[in-house]
């Protein structure tokens, strides 16, 4: 059988070398079958984003099948609104489970079992409060304290259990504890909590229960249940898998055993993927909500413009491993650039507008300036994109960073008596600039040279400068948001252990008055353009005309690597 797989890969992947040697063994009979787990209490994040692409592409690799459980044991943070989110979220990533399912679906089987475990005097009902219980598990080099109720009769802590489950007691008055092993080096099975008492509204069961599991207690034998056969989670679990094992080690499955293996998550410089910190962002209003593009959550990075393939690429090159690292935002930012750069048609917008007019522009009869149509190509890297018409005319915007009075060295733009090509159009000279009454210039006059449509002269002359523009009568007009980092650290919190210390509190600049070619008006929701010299641009689900700057144009990471090299 063994020759039936691919030999171990020895190239850090360790899960799949895992499965590789459970197949090649017989153990699952070959079968393999993975789940992901998130707990619907939040929305997905590109650290999720990592665990699917483990969790899918191990099953796809071996010709298995992977299921979405929602871990929903916690009524209190839970909500309906998470689950669906998750659903949208694992949707646009590209990715179709064999099958959704919830923890919640097992209650009465968790329920059975974790009687079965009273009735053979491995659980107990415990009744003293968490404070109490936490100082008696100890801690590291120091001695678990076993509870006075750890030997209480297997037959009171049922009836307990039973009249737990009635709604007899109040809220955190008792729990179900597992009598495993009080001096363990193992802090994990120290008698962990099974159930707990607490009255709250599930999303599913609605007031069905008044116990409920422990994510531990629930975890591995939902795994069991399913048929999960290799249960990937990430590293700070890996100290759980002796209680995941015992637990299983302890029921009739119905099934072999299931296998926990753990890596390392996914962290990026310069943001924070910890739930909590993302909620108080949101809570206080310093980010627009849980799609803001400044955050790291799947519906962020959509609506920024991330292209779903260019996250499962970045996924894939940084691969599963046993280390955790945080990666630089500029290595998930060149995924999204070189995806986008083969995708994403192009455009032109000004963002700073400066009026330049070209005085010896031709006019009609009537004393009105004509108009050009240029046939523009959308995209040079796929030419079945095809080409489109931009308008050209006498009047114009241009970039008022493209312009310099007085330029200074090493300024190849546009300033008075030099010549620039206008990006496909014509060679164009400054000849003047016309001032409002602060000294601040609203006008460039130039003079065009008709030899020259199409941006290249006929003598051979050269220009060391090419702009883009827009037609004035027929631009319209646009907001742009561009974004820096929403924390100037690159791990924040490192310095103070607050985050919040290192936030950028002008990590977003909202441009109105823009000023873009008209095609941009007929983009659809989330369709990402390149606005040449500018970067990529994604158009606003929500908002008409607002644009979200994706990426800019030039390659940072190559740049840190080489600085690393």
């Amino acid at each position: 059988m063994s020759e039936t797989f691919p030999a171990p890969s020895g190239a850090g992947d360790f899960i799949a070398d895992a499965v590789i040697e459970d197949n090649a063994s017989g153990r699952y009979s070959g079968r393999v079958q993975t789940r992901f787990p998130p707990e619907p209490n939040g929305y997905l994040h590109i650290g999720h984003a990592k665990a699917i692409t483990a969790d899918f592409g191990i099953a796809e690799r071996f010709g298995g099948v992977c299921l979405l459980r929602f871990d929903d044991t916690n009524p209190d943070a839970e909500e309906a609104e998470y689950v669906e989110s998750i659903l949208e979220d694992l949707s646009w990533l590209g990715y179709k489970p064999a099958q959704v399912v919830y923890a919640s679906d097992y209650f009465e089987a968790l329920w059975q079992w974790a009687s079965s475990l009273i009735e053979r005097g491995l659980a107990y009902v415990d009744e003293q409060t968490a404070e109490t219980v936490s100082q008696q598990r100890g801690g590291f080099g120091k001695a678990g304290i076993e509870s006075p109720c750890r030997d209480r009769p297997a037959a009171e802590s049922l009836d307990l259990f039973r009249r737990m489950r009635a709604g007899e007691f109040p809220d955190g008055s008792k729990t179900l504890r597992a009598k495993i092993d009080m001096q363990s080096d193992n802090m994990q099975l120290r008698d962990p909590v099974m159930y707990r008492i607490r009255r709250a509204r599930h999303h599913r069961t609605g007031d069905a229960w008044c116990v409920y599991p422990t994510y531990d207690w629930a975890h591995g034998q939902s795994d069991a249940l399913e048929g999960v056969t290799h249960s990937m989670c990430t590293l700070e679990f890996e100290s759980h898998r002796p209680l995941y094992d015992w637990y299983l080690e302890q029921l009739e499955l119905p099934r072999e055993k299931p296998r926990q293996l753990e890596f390392a998550r996914l962290e990026l410089t310069h943001t924070v993927t910890s739930k909590r910190r993302l909620l108080e962002l949101v809570r206080q209003e310093i980010v627009e909500g849980w799609d803001d593009p400044r955050l790291p959550t799947l519906r962020g990075l959509r609506r920024r413009g991330y292209p779903a393939a260019a996250i499962r690429a970045f996924c894939a090159h940084i691969g599963i491993n046993k280390t955790n690292s945080r990666h630089a935002l500029e290595e998930l930012e060149s995924f999204v650039r070189a995806e986008l750069n083969r995708s994403a048609q192009r455009r032109m917008a000004v963002l700073r507008p400066l009026a330049l007019i070209i005085d010896n522009w031709p006019v009609d009869n009537d004393g009105t300036g004509l108009v050009e149509w240029f046939e523009v190509g959308n995209n040079p890297e796929n030419p079945a994109d095809g080409t489109r018409r931009v308008p050209f005319s006498g009047r114009l915007w241009i970039e008022a960073d493209d312009f310099a009075e007085v330029p200074p060295p090493k300024f190849f733009r546009l300033s008075p008596g030099r010549e620039v090509r206008l990006r496909g159009a014509y060679l164009v000279t400054a000849t003047s600039v016309v001032k409002d009454e602060t000294g601040a210039i609203v006008e460039v006059h130039a003079l065009y040279d008709p030899a020259t449509r199409g941006g290249d002269a006929p003598d051979g002359r050269k220009v060391k400068s090419t702009m883009h523009w827009v037609s004035a009568a027929h631009a319209v007009e646009a907001k742009a948001a561009l974004y820096g980092r929403l924390f100037t650290a690159e791990t924040p919190g490192e310095r103070t252990g607050d985050p919040m210390d290192d936030l950028n509190l002008d990590s977003r600049e909202l441009l109105a008055n823009c000023q873009v070619e008209p095609s941009l008006a007929a983009l659809a929701p989330g369709e990402v353009v390149q606005c040449e010299r500018l970067g990529y641009f994604a158009c606003d689900p929500r908002t008409p005309l607002l644009f979200h700057r994706t990426v800019g144009l030039r390659d940072e990471w190559a740049n840190i690597r080489k600085k690393g090299a």
